[in-house]
């Protein structure tokens, strides 16, 4: 994908128009050299609006915590009831018995 500055469009817009729509190329326009928009063929854009970008209806969010709960349980049974630790609380208590070792040898 070819980056090209909105300064470098104004002069070579017809040709990046070809290259884009016939070329099958897709342009990423820049200005002061951050990404500010794309040039995409007529192709590609049917194809971007016709994916659907929905929110996650309230069943499907509510069957997705049913399956991640059914996970969680099956994983539990797994280890034979024992839950899990938190990671973060047992490496910081690891973490504070080696300051205290470490402490007490200097």
């Amino acid at each position: 994908m070819n980056t090209v500055s909105i300064a470098e469009i104004k002069n070579t817009i017809s040709i990046l128009v070809n290259r884009v729509a016939f070329g099958r190329e897709r342009v990423i326009l820049t200005s002061r050299g951050k990404p500010k928009a794309a040039l995409v063929s007529m192709e590609d854009f049917k194809k971007l609006e016709s994916q659907e970008f929905t929110t996650p209806s309230r069943a499907q969010r509510k069957a997705a915590l049913e399956l991640a709960q059914a996970v969680r349980e099956m994983s539990l049974a797994r280890r034979g009831g024992i839950p899990f630790t938190n990671v973060a609380a047992d490496l910081n208590q690891m973490r504070e018995e080696r300051d205290l070792e470490l402490s007490s040898v200097c």
